[in-house]
């Protein structure tokens, strides 16, 4: 599980949090508890009853499908625009994926019986739902993008949609954890990270990757990641900038 953070940092680093309507603001702050997410955390496995929700201040979560022979892809990721455990308000208490730390730092979490009760309450309701429209997009789109398009563009997605939920341009991520979330071959990853950093877009050395030149990098990326963007800008205007 997740360990507590002595000191206490912004909760509306969250932009989901920091969006809330300022009697939900109040009415959470005493309850929201900041933990520490070590990569490769999982906070709950496929089937399993959540005990509570999160939402990533600095960390990334990553949604997985696994299939009965172990593999596994990942179909959408959770940073600091969002909130990880939708089902709890979506009418069930559980899920069919598993949700991992993809990249270390910090989250707040909230009891699962506290955010069925709030949303008894309309503000937070359409909030969260709005959300949760985006993320839909967002795992459709990741698995039309698995399907139809090549191992180099779904790299570029993967790492434009990273970057947008970090405050720098660099992340810390193995080849081997990159295919695990892509549902491909290590070697395909590879190759596709050698061919960006022969042009120049990224810089890859011991697990962490710098990106050199995002819009070339945008350029490189098929239509997915411009499609998911647009929906959460579309959705969460003001709110979240994805």
């Amino acid at each position: 599980m997740p360990r507590k953070i002595d000191s206490q940092p912004d909760p509306k680093q969250n932009r989901l949090l920091g969006a809330l309507p300022d009697d939900e603001w109040q009415r959470w702050v005493p309850q929201l508890e900041a933990v520490e997410m070590p990569l490769g955390e999982v906070l709950y496995e496929s089937g399993s009853t959540l005990s509570h929700v999160y939402f990533p201040t600095t960390a990334i979560v990553s949604l997985l499908y696994a299939m009965e022979n172990g593999a596994s892809a990942e179909i959408a990721v959770v940073g600091n625009e969002g909130i990880v455990g939708i089902s709890l308000f979506m009418g069930g208490e559980s899920t069919t994926s598993r949700a991992v730390v993809q990249s270390a730092g910090q989250s707040f979490r909230l009891k699962a019986q506290v955010i069925k009760d709030e949303f008894k309450r309309a503000p937070v309701l359409h909030l969260m739902l709005r959300y949760t429209q985006a993320l839909i997009t967002q795992m459709a789109q990741t698995a039309v993008c698995n399907r139809h398009h090549s191992v180099d563009q779904q790299l570029c997605r993967w790492l434009l949609l990273s970057l947008d939920r970090l405050p720098g341009n660099e992340l810390v991520a193995t080849q081997e954890m990159i295919a695990n979330m892509l549902g491909v071959r290590r070697e395909g990853v590879t190759e596709s990270a050698l061919k960006l950093q022969r042009a120049g877009l990224i810089s890859y050395a011991r697990g962490r990757i710098s990106v050199l030149d995002r819009p070339a990098l945008e350029r490189r990326s098929c239509e997915c990641y411009a499609v998911v963007k647009k929906e959460y800008d579309r959705l969460l205007p003001n709110t979240i900038a994805v």
